[in-house]
């Protein structure tokens, strides 16, 4: 290993490798205008890619992988791979690869949610070459050894679990998950201390899930604050180890369609209270489930303030403006194919109790048109301006944007969605509201069940 004293500001130009010609198989799938929210895409050997050149020192490269627990072939294996980002490669061992970002001064991050895996890194604009050849490594050539799976990941896992033992929001929202989707989008996010991991999880196991996972078909990578043909130089050189198909032999990553359920779940826990009332609600923009009247009515229900000493425009702000020991949040939770409308609700249990029964009467008031025209205004300003702050946060934009190649090869173009919600009418709002109390509502309770409600009591089909 070099000593750290020997690599003072030449460390950038060590690890950049020479510059080689831009591939001849390159072709470019789309060309956006520059500047904005909007993302320049494009294809090189095999693997899909995306950019937008923000001006700025920094730069965030990731990779983003159809991996998540709704693909994931045994439990545990998208926490296992998660896990396994960064450790020892073919090239580098996992303390050389802290110590070379250590010493270019760059963070390293990986994490999965239900659909995606995502491996990622941020750094001075100008290691652009290093950390692309790092994250080709971390997708082809990670070692998947038993010990460090034994000393480092399992135990980081089963540290986890015992968290969300004591977290009844993330159980009621893994229970909602469940009972609305069961397999697929209904797999906890994180394997409870129920599941046996340790039976399922072994390196070499791992080690072909990964192959499937990072197939090229599979995953796509995405970066902010690069140019366009910067990244695809360095994308043709470094990625061309990734297999080109799944290897056979091993189970499939299902990608059924998802199918809504619904119905109702109940927990006894001591630790808090928690419940979630939840819809179909509008998958993502980039998979032709988007439903802009379903974010408008997200923010028209809302819950929690935008506003500092205001309790905020949002009827459910005002309807349970009395139940001070209860908090309450809607939120649209986006998939490919699906989407969770969930009215979320945390605190004293009879607060959640008065706050279920007021949820429910204002779904019912906004179906039969009894709302003002000002709270839709309102409604689809909060909307849109929710939408484009989410752009301007580069994490969440790599994420939606790698998601959108590997499902449709389209990336995610928040204009579209903007504009999608600037055309919803208050009747279209209206027929949001009714079609979910029409249909099976999913209901998640956690905490002390002889106050809170069944779905029944609060006149909720399940």
């Amino acid at each position: 290993m070099i000593p750290r004293a020997s690599l003072p500001r030449a460390v950038p130009r060590v690890f950049r490798p020479q510059c080689s010609k831009r591939p001849n198989n390159h072709r470019t799938l789309a060309s956006v205008k520059s500047g904005g929210f909007n993302y320049e895409t494009g294809e090189v050997n095999g693997v899909k890619f995306a950019s937008r050149d923000i001006p700025g020192p920094t730069t965030q490269l990731a990779v983003v992988a159809r991996a998540g627990t709704r693909f994931q072939v045994y439990p545990g294996f998208a926490e296992g791979l998660e896990k396994f980002a960064f450790k020892s490669t073919q090239k580098r061992s996992s303390l050389r690869i802290t110590r070379e970002a250590e010493l270019l001064g760059a963070e390293l991050f990986s994490y999965h949610s239900r659909e995606n895996l995502v491996v990622g890194a941020k750094f001075l604009r100008e290691d652009l070459p290093y950390f692309t050849e790092l994250l080709g490594e971390v997708v082809s050539k990670t070692k998947f050894l038993r010990h460090e799976l034994d000393e480092e990941v399992i135990p980081i896992i089963k540290l986890g679990q015992k968290h969300i033992l004591g977290n009844t929001a993330e159980m009621a929202v893994n229970s909602a998950h469940a009972v609305a989707f069961h397999r697929g989008l209904g797999t906890a996010l994180h394997p409870t201390s129920s599941v046996p991991i340790t039976k399922y999880l072994y390196h070499d196991d791992l080690k072909t899930f990964s192959q499937a996972a990072y197939a090229k078909p599979n995953f796509a990578v995405v970066a902010n604050g690069t140019s366009h043909d910067e990244l695809s130089k360095w994308i043709g050189e470094f990625f061309n180890d990734s297999p080109t198909a799944p290897p056979k032999g091993f189970p499939p990553i299902e990608t059924k369609p998802s199918k809504y359920y619904g119905g109702e779940e109940r927990i006894a826990h001591d630790r808090g209270n928690n419940m979630i009332i939840a819809f179909p609600g509008s998958g993502a923009y980039t998979g032709g489930h988007y439903n802009a009247a379903i974010a408008v009515l997200s923010s028209l229900l809302g819950g929690q303030s935008y506003i500092k000493w205001s309790p905020g425009f949002s009827l459910l702000a005002r309807a349970t403006a009395a139940q001070t020991q209860a908090h309450v949040s809607t939120r649209n939770i986006s998939y490919s194919d699906a989407g969770l409308l969930t009215i979320a609700m945390g605190g004293n249990a009879r607060d959640i109790r008065e706050a279920s029964i007021a949820i429910v009467e204002i779904l019912k008031a906004i179906s039969g048109g009894d709302i003002a025209k000002d709270d839709i205004t309102k409604a689809k300003a909060n909307a849109k301006f929710r939408t484009l702050s989410a752009g301007e946060n580069t994490g969440t934009g790599l994420e939606l944007t790698g998601a959108g190649l590997v499902q449709s090869g389209k990336a995610s173009q928040l204009h579209g969605i903007a504009d999608a919600i600037d055309g919803v009418t208050e009747d279209a709002v209206k027929k949001a509201a009714g079609s979910l109390l029409e249909g099976k509502a999913t209901v998640s309770t956690v905490g002390d069940l002889f106050v809170l409600p069944f779905a029944e009591e609060i006149g909720l089909h399940v």
